[in-house]
C-alpha cells in the first residue's frame, strides 16, 4: 500500500491518466528457470516450432503464474527452448504480491517483457489499477499501463 501511495504522490494524485509507470515491488523473472505447463489438450506443430495448449492451461516459471483457456508456445529452432508464450481467451497472471487480468497476454522470455492487452486489471493488496494495456518488464520489475488508466486506492484506515 505504501508503494502505491508513493506512486499516487509521484503522479500528482491524478486518478485518470493516459499512461503511467508502475513499480511492481521488485518482481523478477528468471528466464533460465524451468517452465511448467499443464493443460487438458496439446497440439504440436513441428514445422512451425510451436505448440498449442488448450483447456484449463496453467503455466509456472519461478514465482510467476499464468492461467488461460489457450496458450501458444513458440520454441527456438536451434535449441528447442521456449521463446514466447501467447495466451488468449481471458488471462490471469499472478505473483505472491500482485495479480493481473487481461483478454490476452504475450510473454517474450528472451527480452523479459509481458504484454497484457484488453481490459487489464492489476491488483496490489487492496488497491487496483485498470487500463487498456500493460507492459511488464520482468527484468527490472516495472510496468507501464496505457489507455484510459484508472486507479482505486484503498486506505487502511490508520491515517
Amino acid at each position: 500500500m505504501t508503494r502505491l501511495l508513493a506512486i499516487v504522490l509521484a503522479l500528482g494524485a491524478t486518478p485518470l491518466l493516459a499512461q503511467t509507470n508502475i513499480d511492481l515491488g521488485g518482481i523478477r523473472a528468471d528466464p533460465n528457470a524451468p517452465v511448467e505447463v499443464t493443460a487438458d489438450n496439446l497440439k504440436v506443430d513441428q514445422d512451425t516450432g510451436s505448440a498449442v495448449f488448450s483447456g484449463n492451461v496453467k503455466i509456472g516459471q519461478g514465482d510467476l503464474r499464468l492461467a488461460a483457456p489457450e496458450v501458444r508456445v513458440t520454441y527456438a529452432a536451434d535449441s528447442g527452448d521456449i521463446t514466447r508464450l501467447q495466451a488468449s481467451g481471458g488471462v490471469t497472471f499472478a505473483t505472491a504480491t500482485e495479480a493481473a487480468e487481461a483478454e490476452t497476454a504475450d510473454y517474450n522470455l528472451a527480452d523479459g517483457l509481458l504484454q497484457l492487452d484488453g481490459s487489464v486489471l492489476l491488483t496490489q493488496g487492496k488497491s487496483a489499477l485498470s487500463s487498456d494495456s500493460m507492459t511488464v518488464n520482468l527484468n527490472d520489475g516495472t510496468a507501464q499501463m496505457s489507455g484510459r488508466v484508472k486507479t482505486v486506492f484503498q486506505q487502511d484506515g490508520n491515517n
